[in-house]
């Protein structure tokens, strides 16, 4: 039988022969993904489990929530707060970031966490996930209180990013930095295996994913991509094209990590004064910084997203990203259209 990798091992050895990963952010990591085996558990109950079904409340983003929202939220705080290595957590679920309470010591790291991305698709039960973020609190936080200013980081400060998939089988995808690996979760042994090593997005793709429905409140350059797409080996690209959109980030990015692809979730009309949909700091960052680190590209149109410096907790941004030579087109349209 061949020697199985596990999550713990992986990440020893990065600490010690790579020296790639200090001691408090691999014991970080741990600890989250402890609390996504959690939620995978509570996710896999579904109906048996009673955590199907809305509740009464809004999120900070005026979303009605799920139980599993609120639920996966609150696995996620109480599996981090005591362990030391955090000096703040912020959820998209919360209005504002969650101290670390004084009883517990204090780290130097800062967690940013969508506790449970694809929440409509939760009752009908297709794959969603969890997506976390780690920036290093800056050195003049010691001694004071954190603050939301000391997490406006732009996403090229991110020390670990990655998320969790609770699909037909629950994966575990990750980045330090050094590339991007994918990690199963044995549920008989409950723990993770390392199944796909260096994961990498090929630089050609043909398979988009858009929500078709919101066509006509599109912007030009994105309208141009997708018909050029559509017209297939008749139009200009000269080829034929799939087109996917399961309503999950974590899904959809994660096809395109394992196949290539592009997904698009951009500016419309409908609210023009909202650069996107997406959460720049809980989504685009995390995402941003694994499809990079899998040698792909990710652009809010016209910028690198790991560029652009947040300005409030909740920023949102517009998101083109998978196989590189697609970003580069449709943001090369972007920049033609100005």
């Amino acid at each position: 039988m061949n020697k199985r990798t596990s999550l713990t091992q992986y990440l020893v050895e990065k600490q010690r022969n790579d020296n790639a990963l200090p001691a408090e952010l691999r014991l970080l990591i741990e600890i989250v993904s402890r609390a996504c085996k959690t939620i995978s558990h509570a996710v896999s109950k579904g109906a048996l489990g009673e955590v199907l079904g809305s509740l009464e409340t809004e999120n900070v983003q005026g979303e009605v929530q799920k139980k599993l929202d609120v639920i996966s939220n609150s696995v996620l705080l109480e599996a981090n707060e005591w362990g030391g290595h955090l000096a703040a957590m912020a959820s998209e679920e919360m209005e504002t970031i969650h101290l670390i309470p004084n009883r517990y010591p204090k780290g130097e790291y800062l967690l940013l966490f969508d506790p449970l991305d694809g929440s409509s698709n939760i009752d009908v039960n297709v794959s969603i996930g969890t997506i976390f973020s780690v920036l290093k609190a800056p050195t003049d936080s010691s001694g004071r209180e954190i603050a939301e200013s000391d997490f406006l980081q732009a996403g090229c400060s991110q020390v670990a990013a990655g998320y969790a998939i609770y699909g037909p089988q629950t994966m575990l995808v990750l980045t330090v930095g050094d590339g991007v690996v994918g990690f199963t979760l044995d549920r008989e042994m409950g723990s993770w295996v390392l199944t796909h090593n260096n994961i990498t997005i090929p630089a050609d793709t043909k398979e988009f994913a858009i929500n078709m429905s919101n066509m006509r409140h599109w912007a030009p350059p994105v309208k141009r991509y997708v018909d050029e797409c559509l017209a297939g080996k008749t139009g200009t690209r000269g080829k034929d094209f799939n087109m996917r959109w399961v309503a999950s980030m974590v899904t959809d990015i994660h096809r395109l990590l394992m196949r290539g692809g592009i997904f698009l979730y951009p500016w419309d009309a409908r609210e023009p004064n909202k650069p996107g949909k997406l959460r720049l700091m809980y989504e685009a960052n995390p995402m941003s910084m694994l499809v990079e680190q899998a040698s792909g590209m990710a652009t809010n149109g016209y910028d690198r997203i790991l560029e652009v410096k947040p300005s409030n907790l909740h920023e949102r941004v517009s998101v083109v990203i998978g196989s590189k030579n697609e970003v580069a087109r449709v943001t090369q349209y972007h920049h033609e259209a100005k």
